[in-house]
């Protein structure tokens, strides 16, 4: 597996739209093994193609599992692996819930985000196959996130309060932030 560089802002493929996987190759899987690495080792929780420089309609998503004992609920699906290809969303929850967002391209900033509590997607896998997911909560919120990065919108695009973005202090480092998204 190899750790990619992460692109960041200003860097114009952040800006824009990724291209649809046609051809489902070995390379996919290798791709796809880089991406979760990279996403680790940068302690995020979703990566999408062109936060990489692959300007291909693919994200990977992890929630990770919780290591310590507090009374925090884990999200009923921590620790699964999602690689999700040419995803498209089918239906979203007319419920819009705020929270806070990080982005592994906008390293040091934080900001509020309202999103649907829920999304059904449909994608492929790495196979080519058909699948279709429905997503609620902090996965949704990081679906949607990694979703916008394939048609070129950052969660800051969201946001139109400027008190709702903020530049974090002991948390910015040169490898970004890890809320939610990615």
């Amino acid at each position: 597996m190899t750790i990619r560089k992460v692109v960041y802002v200003p860097d114009t493929r952040l800006r824009q739209k990724a291209n649809s996987i046609k051809d489902f190759t070995p390379n996919l899987k290798q791709l796809v093994e880089d991406m979760f690495e990279t996403m680790r080792c940068h302690k995020g929780v979703g990566l999408a193609g062109p936060q990489i420089g692959v300007m291909q309609r693919i994200f990977v998503a992890q929630i990770p599992v919780p290591t310590d004992d507090n009374d925090v609920e884990p999200h009923p699906q921590s620790g699964v692996p999602f690689a999700l290809l040419n995803p498209e969303i089918i239906r979203t929850s007319q419920t819009l819930v705020e929270s806070q967002e990080g982005c592994l391209s906008i390293p040091g900033w934080a900001g509020l985000v309202d999103r649907p509590e829920w999304v059904e997607v449909r994608a492929q896998d790495i196979e080519g196959r058909p699948q279709k997911l429905k997503a609620e909560g902090f996965l949704a919120r990081i679906f949607m996130h990694e979703l916008d990065h394939l048609n070129g919108i950052l969660y800051t695009d969201h946001i139109f309060d400027k008190a709702k973005l903020w530049q974090l202090e002991d948390e910015a480092d040169e490898n970004g932030v890890s809320m939610a998204g990615d």
